[in-house]
């Protein structure tokens, strides 16, 4: 789901990096990795672009009975 929406949302998509990482509760994190100059389009407004990648990421882990979590990595 976040490789097709992030690329909408920055500047330079071939900069985007996606790594899924298994914590230690089992839970997918989704370490997300862009462009410096697109940190700001990621978090968006007092974090609301984040804030939104996050909750459409929970709502499909939700579906798929895993918890899901999603960071920002510079």
């Amino acid at each position: 789901m976040l490789d097709f929406v992030v690329p909408w949302l920055v500047d330079n998509p071939e900069a985007i990096e996606i790594t899924e990482v298994e914590g230690e509760n089992g839970e997918a994190i989704f370490e997300l990795s862009v462009d410096p100059q697109d940190m700001g389009k990621i978090i968006g407004k007092n974090g609301r672009i984040i804030r939104s990648l996050r909750t459409l990421a929970r709502s499909t882990g939700e579906r798929d009975a895993a918890p899901v979590l999603v960071e920002v990595i510079d």
